[in-house]
């Protein structure tokens, strides 16, 4: 099954392409990978929370973001080569604007890690970093890069 049919199997509607903040593309394309920019977890071009994990924003909100954003970069990548095209989700990097006494930055990821598992099963395993920041654009709770190899 690919990636679009799990996706509507899931429920989930795979959005438009988030407008870049700066001056970046949303993805690109580097032989048979794709790279993905940061994605925000925003939500019809606005941000549902913000603010830093362990304060304003709890945990499970920010795995639930972490999950849009992930989403979201589907939606670049989709945008870019088409998303039935992944064969292979070879590393996720996330952003956590932290709290400075908040330590489960892995946990935060794992909504995003957790998410490419449901959609692409055991090719959704993949490398990760998980990462505590001071503060993300727009007062993001987090951000999400992916990368994934695609078929030629």
């Amino acid at each position: 099954m690919g990636a679009l049919a799990r996706l509507e199997e899931l429920g989930v509607e795979l959005p438009s392409v988030a407008v870049p903040l700066a001056s970046y593309i949303p993805a690109t394309q580097v032989g048979n990978q794709v790279w993905t920019s940061g994605q925000l977890p925003v939500v019809g071009g606005e941000l549902p929370a913000a603010g830093k994990v362990g304060a304003e924003v709890s945990l499970d909100k920010a795995q639930e973001l972490a999950r849009t954003a992930a989403l979201n970069a589907l939606a670049a990548i989709d945008g870019l080569v088409g998303l039935d095209r992944i064969t292979r989700v070879i590393k996720v990097v996330g952003f956590v604007a932290s709290d400075p006494s908040f330590t489960d930055q892995a946990a935060v990821i794992n909504g995003a890690s957790d998410f490419l598992g449901e959609v692409f099963g055991d090719a959704g395993i993949h490398a990760r970093s998980a990462v505590g920041v001071a503060v993300l654009p727009k007062d993001s709770p987090v951000e999400i890069e992916i990368i994934v190899e695609i078929a030629e």
